[in-house]
Formats: structure tokens, C-alpha cells, sequence
């Protein structure tokens, strides 16, 4: 390695410089401010844990797509985390097994992946999430949706659009009201996902092709939804998609694309995606699962988001007034400003600018005034 290599980042990684750091920690403190005012308490698991912890407790995760390397103590296989979610039902499961329910986990925190998205170039990420762990019902839903709504307005995102999805749907109706041979399903699952009409019928999965037309703005796409109910194996669904819809009741622009199934691996009968204006990709993911297998696993819902995009347009112009200190200021009334919410800044020698230091406001006469 030359010196003109020894200060690159791996591709992916980036450093936050004082004013996208400032723009990070306002936005995040803001998304965890909401989720605390709704009673979600904050959880802080470790960024490393055993590979198998993570990669075992939900279907989906991908253990591939994780950092691993072998702990020096015990010699079992670590990881670097690619999602907080399991680490919270791993702490729901355990510290928290006797905890009330329902229990309301919030958190925050870097995430890492060997290979980005195709959409984002970024290897680590912010993520900042919410679980409400004990019911996957309507209600909860409800409660799930509105909060990550009004966590991403709280962040400074705007033109807010969530799409609902129903990731079981395909399970649902191959189980009776169309049939599928277990080998197809997977099959029928992923030409849904594509929307290819050719490949659907190609996989036996032609009774499937109305669920293609099922999409748009909410409205008129459940009742697309709803025309398909064949023997009413989807009632259930459509009246709780109804009743969440009606919670959200305007404060976003709501779709349906009820055979959506990327980012919606380990999801059970709800899922949603949260879009903004001027963000590329999704900005968050949401729904029901289960905290470990799906057979026994404690039933669940909750949200991630990805602010880092909100944070890149909000740092161009992240700005903090701050009081310059002269040589020999008085410390008493430094302190009181400070005490006040102000932000000061000393002078450490003649020749310190108040300017170029970035200050708003100058100490004089016990108080702060204007530059």
C-alpha cells in the first residue's frame, strides 16, 4: 500500500462529517422521540453477536450477506449485524421472556452488509425500528403504520406514499381456493414478484393472473383484491388491509401490491413499504412475523427505516447557531448561556475569527448578540 492509499474507505463505507453527523443524530433522535412518545422503549443490542443467533432466528436473513469471523475466545463463528430485528426478538425471547405483553421495543443503530443494494451504494447503514412484540393483529398494524408515518414526517421526509402487501398470499389460496402442487408454489411466488404473466402461466399458476391487475392506489386495487376472493379465503386480509387503511385515514398516499414479495422474506400475513419524495428506494419496510420459527415463534410487528438519504439532503444544510467567546469572557455568563440551549464556542487566541468558527452570536455585556 502507497500513502495515497492509506486514508481510502472500502467502497460502501463513508465517513459522517460534522454537519452530515449533526443532520444524523437530529434525525434519529427525532425518530426515536416519536417512538417514545408512544410508549416504545429503547433496546441497544451489540453490533457483533454468534453467527447463528442472527442468521437462524428468522427466515430471510442471509447469513452470506453478513461480515463473519471466528472469536479468538470461544472459537465459535461471529457476525457483524445486517438487521437489528432478530437481535430484538432475541432480547424479547430472552431478557424480556417475563416482560408484559405487549411489549415495545424501539432502536437504533449501524448495520453492515458485504454486498450493497442495487439501488444504494452504501455497505453500512443507519437503521432506526420499532417492534411491538405479542400481537400481529389489525390493531397492532394499525398502531405499526401510523407511528412510522409520523417517525419519517418527524424526520423532515415529505410526499409520503406506503404501499400494503400481503407477503402469505400465495400460501394462502394454494392451501384451498386455488391449489397449487407443492413444487409450484415457489414458483407462482416468485413470477407474481416479477409480474410476468407468461412466466406465471408457465409455472401452473394461471388462476393467479387477476392478482397481477390488484395494484395501485389503494382504493380501487382492494376492490381488484377483493374480486379475486375466491370462497372468501381472503376476507380476513382484505377487511384488516380496510380497517389499517382507515387508521392511516390521509396522513399518506396509500397503494396495495398484495403479491409483493422482495424485502418480505420472513413477513407472515402483512407487510408495507414506506416511499418519500426525493428518496430513491424505499426508505422503510414493515409487517408481521414471528420472533423465531414460525411454528412456535411469539407473534410480532414492526418497522425499519433507512434515514440515510434524509440525512444527505439535510446536511447540505445543517446549520447550529453559536456563541463566540472573547479572551477573558465571563465563565458565569457563558454558563448560564449554555444552561439556556446555547452553543458556545472559545477563543483560545487573538487571532480565533467568531466567522470563521462558524458563530452566530458574540458574547458582550453578559449576553449573546448577533454577529
Amino acid at each position: 500500500m502507497n500513502d495515497t492509499d492509506r486514508d481510502l474507505l472500502p467502497v460502501g463505507l463513508e465517513d459522517r462529517l460534522p454537519q452530515g453527523a449533526g443532520a444524523a443524530t437530529r434525525i434519529m433522535r427525532a425518530i426515536l422521540d416519536v417512538m417514545d412518545a408512544h410508549g416504545y422503549d429503547r433496546a441497544r443490542p451489540p453490533l457483533i453477536e454468534f453467527e447463528r443467533s442472527l442468521a437462524a432466528r428468522m427466515a430471510g436473513i442471509r447469513s452470506r450477506r453478513m461480515f463473519r469471523f471466528v472469536d479468538p475466545g470461544s472459537l465459535r463463528m461471529l457476525a457483524l449485524r445486517s438487521d437489528i430485528t432478530p437481535q430484538i426478538g432475541r432480547i424479547a425471547e430472552t431478557g424480556l421472556a417475563g416482560a408484559p405483553r405487549p411489549l415495545r421495543l424501539a432502536y437504533s443503530g449501524q448495520v453492515v452488509t458485504i454486498v450493497a443494494d442495487a439501488l444504494d451504494p452504501r455497505r453500512e447503514r443507519l437503521q432506526v425500528g420499532a417492534e411491538l412484540i405479542g400481537s400481529d393483529s389489525v390493531a397492532a398494524a394499525g398502531e405499526i403504520v401510523s407511528m412510522a408515518i409520523e417517525a419519517v414526517k418527524a424526520a423532515g421526509a415529505t410526499g409520503i406514499s406506503v404501499d400494503f402487501t400481503l407477503p402469505d398470499l400465495v400460501d394462502t389460496l394454494a392451501a384451498k381456493a386455488l391449489p397449487l402442487a407443492p413444487g409450484s408454489i415457489e414458483a407462482v411466488r416468485r413470477e407474481l414478484d416479477a409480474k410476468d404473466a407468461g412466466g406465471l402461466k408457465d409455472a401452473g399458476g394461471e388462476a393467479y393472473l387477476p392478482l397481477l391487475y390488484a395494484t395501485g392506489p389503494f382504493d380501487e386495487a382492494i376492490e381488484k383484491l377483493a374480486a379475486v376472493d375466491a370462497g372468501g379465503a381472503l376476507a380476513s386480509r382484505i377487511a384488516g388491509l380496510r380497517e389499517i387503511a382507515a387508521k392511516v385515514n390521509g396522513a399518506a398516499r396509500l397503494t396495495l401490491d398484495p403479491s409483493e414479495r422482495h424485502g418480505f422474506e420472513y413477513q407472515s400475513w402483512f407487510g408495507f413499504t414506506i416511499y418519500a419524495e426525493g428518496v430513491r428506494g424505499a426508505l422503510g419496510r414493515g409487517g408481521t412475523y414471528h420472533i423465531s420459527d414460525e411454528a412456535s415463534g411469539e407473534p410480532a410487528i414492526g418497522f425499519s427505516l433507512y434515514p440515510d438519504p434524509l440525512i444527505d439532503a439535510a446536511s447540505a444544510s445543517e446549520a447550529r447557531e453559536a456563541v463566540f467567546l472573547p479572551l477573558g469572557h465571563d465563565a458565569a455568563a457563558a454558563a448560564k448561556l449554555r444552561a439556556e440551549g446555547w452553543r458556545t464556542i472559545a477563543a483560545l487566541s487573538e487571532a480565533d475569527d467568531a466567522a470563521a468558527l462558524g458563530c452566530t452570536h458574540i458574547l458582550e455585556g453578559g449576553a449573546a448578540k448577533v454577529l
